[in-house]
């Protein structure tokens, strides 16, 4: 196998491990935190993190990660890698149409929709708004971190099918023969 080949399908794994942990950690303690505050500061602190995440520090794991899949399914397939490669496209299949594509699709338009909300005074009204939010976006959310986990359990089982590929592949076989 290639050295570029190997480093794009680590590089893959990578990325999807960093956004499911993203989204993760949103199903596991920011929402749940945020649900437990008052709804006027968990509206505030949600625009405010919303407002915030698209930095340099993100781009790379959600932008990245179903670049990396599908190069390392093309780089994979181009070294007859085949069943590897079927797993990270299957991979980036599955992040790009359930976690990239909701993300675009559902949270992001509901983030916008937030930022434009003024913060009532009132706390019921606040909560209203807060509970009108986040329980949807909890939902999805959900879809995302269960896609985002599952793209990146079926990277893996790629990156194992490398090394299965390797201990069976003849002693005197070229890298273009594996």
């Amino acid at each position: 196998m290639r050295p570029l080949t190997l480093v794009t399908a680590c590089l893959s794994v990578l990325l999807s491990a960093a956004i499911f942990g993203f989204f993760y950690a949103w199903v596991c303690s920011t929402m749940w935190g945020l649900d437990a505050a008052d709804p006027r500061v968990a509206i505030a602190t949600m625009q405010a993190m919303n407002g915030s995440v698209r930095n340099i520090v993100f781009a790379p794991a959600f932008f990245g990660t179903p670049v990396a899949l599908a190069a390392s399914a093309l780089l994979l397939l181009r070294d007859r890698h085949r069943r590897a490669a079927r797993a990270f496209g299957a991979a980036g299949a599955v992040y790009f149409c359930l976690a990239f594509m909701v993300t675009a699709i559902v949270n992001v338009p509901m983030n916008e929709a937030l930022a434009s909300i003024q913060i009532p005074d009132a706390t019921d009204a606040a909560r209203q708004i807060w509970r009108d939010y986040s329980q949807p976006w909890q939902v999805w959310n959900l879809v995302r971190t269960i896609s985002s986990g599952t793209a990146l359990l079926i990277a893996l089982a790629g990156l194992l099918q490398l090394g299965c590929d390797a201990r069976s592949a003849p002693a005197n076989a070229t890298p273009s023969q594996l």
